[in-house]
């Protein structure tokens, strides 16, 4: 159902829900219990602002929203839904999909350069204290002052043990360099490598103008990032959001409120972003909630429950799908009146009691409407993708990627002359010259020696010349002496 600056979510009995464009960059929310069709309805929503001239970054930790590149299949349950709620103009289609992985395996291959993350998003996501963020700012300085481009995790490390070598020297220009915080900061970036950040740092680094595409029709691009096996590490996904989210708030201009979102960004599974997530990539994620949506951008976070999300951020999201949870223990209990006050209530029914009660595809759901003030809330009946539903094949993958309008920009990895090739060529060099001197000094030394041989070895000339003159320097002596004695006993 296509309504004019309005995404169609479903239908509570008679009454159509929408989401309004105009106020979809004031973020949101779809929460629930595993399987009870969050994913579905982050398949909808995606379609809408595609099919709505709207670009979309979703991250897709279980493969599933892949499906969006490819026609739906005719099935009778979703056809019945589709009458059900009046979706007359019910169709299937599939959607333009990029695929993107930070391991170049599933989709293109997303880089930046240490350069654009820079020491002070680094030392925060690194944990580092404060000597040690002070070292890695300095590392950044003489890198900038002697020219030695930082793009990979290789150009850092062999940048830190060359200021260690020069510890003294650079003393008195930038400030103290202890070994002791070289070697923890080292330590940290082995970590982060081990995850598999060897395949983020570089180049060519991506260009965010590359995730606002649209079709020659106007569709918007839906960007999917493989996260499966980049859930697997926590630090390397924090990385990869810190330095997205900073460069969305850096670079995007301010549009105040405009008529649709520049873009709209999805974070599937959110608890694991925040459960292990650096307090740097926190207060940056709550600056940019904050702050973004005069940019032009809406983000909606996908996740169990809303207690998974900080109270800082879940106060700035504005749009609300609520799927079923189960109250078996106190806790849950709990987590279901959290998310039932989270609503504008309704007085037909009771919120709390209707959260466990949902189906499979039923959501209560509430959006901004108006001057930006939240619907009542009502029990809805979501409607079906367009899209299908589940992953495609690797192969079906591949065919999209090869007609994939990124082309092969990104596919390989560019390894030009940077800090260290630079500070390898020079401790080579350094080393030698080392060696040169060394080998000379030890050739000076050997011919010292044979010298100092030759000086006390003599002829059989001399030798003989030597032994005569001591023998009549003794004769005289010895006649001398005796004529002598002689001369005074005779008296």
């Amino acid at each position: 159902m296509t309504v004019q600056n309005q995404i169609f979510i479903g239908s509570a009995g008679e009454e159509k829900q929408f989401l309004a464009l105009k106020l979809a960059n004031r973020h949101g929310l779809i929460t629930g219990a595993t399987g009870t069709g969050k994913t579905v309805t982050l398949q909808i929503l995606s379609e809408g602002f595609s099919q709505m001239g709207v670009p979309v970054f979703c991250a897709d930790v279980k493969g599933d929203l892949s499906g969006l590149a490819k026609e739906g299949e005719a099935k009778d349950f979703l056809e019945e839904r589709a009458q059900k709620i009046g979706f007359e103009d019910y169709a299937y289609r599939k959607f333009p999909v990029v695929f993107w992985d930070l391991f170049g395996e599933q989709g293109h291959p997303i880089r930046t350069t240490m350069t654009e993350m820079g020491p002070l998003l680094l030392s925060r996501l690194l944990d580092l204290n404060n000597t040690q963020e002070g070292v890695l700012n300095i590392a950044f300085k003489i890198a900038e002052d002697e020219s030695l481009p930082l793009l990979d995790l290789k150009d850092l490390r062999q940048l830190l043990i060359d200021i260690g070598q020069r510890a003294k020297e650079i003393s008195m220009s930038y400030g103290n360099v202890s070994s002791a915080s070289v070697g923890a900061i080292q330590r940290r970036l082995l970590v982060l490598e081990q995850q598999g950040a060897e395949n983020f740092f570089g180049e060519p680094a991506l260009k965010i103008s590359d995730f606002m595409r649209t079709t020659y029709d106007g569709q918007g691009f839906i960007n999917i990032l493989a996260a499966d096996k980049l859930m697997m590490t926590p630090q390397l996904y924090a990385s990869f959001l810190l330095w997205l989210l900073t460069e969305l708030f850096e670079e995007l201009p301010e549009v105040g409120d405009p008529d649709k979102p520049k873009m709209v960004f999805f974070f599937d599974e959110a608890h694991l972003l925040f459960d292990e997530a650096p307090k740097i990539l926190m207060d940056r994620i709550e600056q940019v909630v904050k702050l973004i949506r005069s940019k032009g951008v809406g983000i909606y976070f996908v996740t169990q429950n809303p207690m998974d999300i900080p109270d800082s951020v879940l106060s700035q999201l504005g749009n609300r799908v609520q799927h079923a949870l189960r109250a078996y223990t106190p806790k849950e209990k709990k987590a279901v009146k959290v998310a039932a006050e989270t609503f504008r209530p309704n007085p037909n029914f009771d919120t709390v009691e209707v959260i466990t009660q949902l189906g499979i595809g039923e959501a209560l759901v509430s959006t901004l409407q108006g001057k930006a003030v939240p619907s009542m809330v009502q029990q809805t009946l979501i409607r079906p993708p367009s899209s299908q539903m589940g992953p495609i094949t690797p192969q079906e993958r591949q065919q999209v990627m090869q007609a994939s309008p990124i082309g092969t920009s990104y596919n390989e990895s560019l390894d030009r002359k940077s800090a260290y090739e630079v500070l390898k060529e020079k401790a080579d060099h350094k080393a030698k010259l080392r060696a040169e001197l060394e080998a000379q000094e030890a050739a000076e030394k050997a011919e010292r020696k044979v010298s100092r041989r030759g000086s006390n070895r003599q002829s059989v000339g001399e030798a003989a010349i030597k032994s005569v003159t001591r023998a009549i320097g003794s004769s005289v002596g010895r006649a001398i002496v005796r004529g002598v004695v002689n001369s005074i006993f005779r008296r």
